[in-house]
């Protein structure tokens, strides 16, 4: 069986995956359900069904934390099924793998050892920094680009990072996503009212309302549990709640963003002004968070096409590409060259 290509884009809560051979490009939630503490018992989006949900002897956990690798057994455990699972997988194949770039050498490593030690018997493996696969994903220049500031909003964390000239100008990583927001939520209905709401319940109201737009008077009945009482019950939120508990998880991104530029040499900062702010993640769908970071930073904002799969599109072009195919790199090579 000839050998295929995959490009990985390993979020926080979803794997994003482009299969060149298929010619496509599929996610699923990146999680696992262990059972009595020891057994897995489901991967993915069956596994993300249980979340908030399971029973008391099935853990559902996330092998990524704030970007990076926290659980590597677990994740090759589950990189390895999703890649079996009702997909055509070879052992032998090449893999082009996005990583975060503030991270340190030992969390860059992990990503690459994840698939190199795997029972996958990959043939080759090159990472890419995941700020330059979100150009690409863009449609941008990345070669030619004078200057371009890529914020990319995930899981549990947000990217920034400047590209001139085909490579990484600054990069800061934002221990801010959209879980922030979630529990920021969640913290603030608790204060208020003296209710408890789950994540996934602070994360649909989070969507419903979004930072800009809308009825200001809306508001929507959830489903929690009342503390006083102790009792499950239904509680009326209002938007207003929602948009003041978000507000210093976004004033903390704008600060970072402010921090980066005020940085940035003139030349490249030149071309930000032209070119504007791009816009990736999944928190990207958020409604009037480019509204929002375009009027506190001044500058242009555009959300990319399909934000949450962004970076895996642009790995896609860089492995049908020989020309592109150059920005990716081995780390074994990198190794071999601080040996000599």
């Amino acid at each position: 069986m000839a050998r295929n290509v995959y490009g990985l884009d390993l979020g926080t809560y979803e794997i994003k995956v482009y299969d060149k051979k298929q010619d496509t490009i599929w996610k699923e939630k990146d999680v696992i359900a262990i059972a009595n503490g020891k057994n897995i018992f489901a991967v993915g989006d069956e596994a993300y069904e249980m979340y908030e949900k399971a029973p008391g002897n099935i853990q559902v956990v996330f092998p990524m934390k704030e970007g990076v690798i926290s659980r590597f057994n677990d994740m090759q455990y589950l990189l390895q099924n999703l890649l079996k699972k009702e997909r055509q997988f070879a052992r032998g194949s090449e893999y082009v793998i996005a990583v975060p770039t503030d991270v340190t050498e030992v969390e860059k490593r992990a990503f690459f050892d994840l698939v190199v030690h795997s029972t996958a018997k990959a043939k080759e493996v090159n990472i890419v920094e995941r700020a330059i696969a979100d150009c690409i994903g863009l449609g941008l220049d990345v070669q030619n680009t004078k200057g371009v500031l890529i914020a990319n909003f995930g899981g549990e964390t947000t990217e920034l990072s400047i590209v001139a000239s085909g490579g990484m100008v600054l990069n800061k990583l934002v221990k801010i996503g959209g879980v922030t927001f979630d529990n920021a939520v969640a913290n603030l209905v608790r204060h208020n009212h003296d209710f408890l709401i789950g994540r996934l319940t602070a994360e649909m109201l989070r969507r419903r309302f979004g930072v800009f737009g809308g009825d200001s008077q809306a508001s929507l009945v959830v489903a929690g549990r009342n503390l006083v009482t102790g009792v499950p019950q239904q509680q009326e939120i209002s938007i207003s709640l929602v948009r003041a508990a978000m507000k210093e998880p976004l004033a903390e991104c704008i600060r970072s963003i402010n921090s980066l530029l005020d940085r940035t040499p003139p030349e490249v900062l030149t071309a930000i002004q032209e070119n504007g702010i791009f816009l990736t993640g999944g928190l990207s769908y958020l409604p009037g968070l480019a509204r929002y970071i375009e009027g506190t930073t001044g500058y242009r904002v555009r959300v990319a096409r399909r934000p949450d799969i962004c970076a895996v599109e642009g790995l896609s072009r860089i492995i049908q590409s020989k020309e592109l195919k150059k920005l990716a790199y081995s780390m074994l090579d990198e190794n071999y060259r601080w040996m000599r």
